[in-house]
């Protein structure tokens, strides 16, 4: 299985990235949101976290072609695969659907926000309602995940970002307030090797 292809970005199209790797010229399907964040990179060095699949209908008689989907990061190719476990969500649908970063998407389905994710295109009310039961438990750290083009990183800390994000509603802040405190504090660039560090840099920070 291929799971990650490096190569110059050559071009883009509307749902494709077309890489050079070696000899070959290799065709990329990539969500609106990917392709965004590529714009700028023609002619750089790339590499793509991927999924494979095999599209076509061969009850009907058609043949199956081999296909690769992909992503920027890991956590973005995870999302990916859960929305796909939907019941009414294919890949070819969801590839459709995603057009927003896959940190507003998650925070819709952690908040039970299924107006918002039925403005994403081919999602109706229906299939947003089984989104948010299927997953809206599953949506923390993709919540909390930053969009790429800010250029804040800080997705090696999932796990503890999680955790102090659960800690502060526990506290009794809200969702919102609790992410907007965890993008400021981690907008900073201070490094933090526990929870008890970033509500401590939190605290201090508002009492400042």
């Amino acid at each position: 299985m291929i799971s990650a292809i490096r190569g110059e970005l050559l071009s883009l199209e509307d749902t494709s990235a077309f890489l050079a790797t070696g000899p070959f010229t290799l065709e990329v399907y990539v969500p609106d949101f990917v392709r965004r964040h590529l714009q700028g990179k023609i002619g750089e060095t790339i590499e793509l976290q991927t999924m494979a699949y095999l599209e076509g209908n061969p009850q009907k008689g058609g043949r199956m072609t081999p296909r690769l989907v992909g992503f920027t990061t890991k956590a973005e190719l995870t999302f990916f695969e859960l929305i796909c476990s939907v019941d009414g969500l294919g890949i070819k649908k969801a590839l459709q659907a995603i057009v927003r970063p896959v940190r507003e998407v998650a925070a819709a389905i952690e908040q039970q926000d299924t107006k918002t994710l039925s403005t994403l295109p081919g999602i109706g009310p229906a299939v947003a309602e089984r989104i948010v039961a299927k997953l809206r438990r599953k949506m923390t750290r993709f919540a909390l995940m930053v969009d790429q083009a800010t250029g804040v990183a800080y997705e090696p800390m999932h796990d503890l970002v999680a955790e102090t994000y659960e800690a502060l509603i526990a506290l009794g802040h809200t969702t919102e307030d609790a992410r907007n405190k965890i993008d400021l504090i981690l907008g900073s660039g201070k490094k933090f090797k526990s929870v008890e560090d970033i509500l401590t840099a939190i605290y201090q920070q508002e009492y400042a």
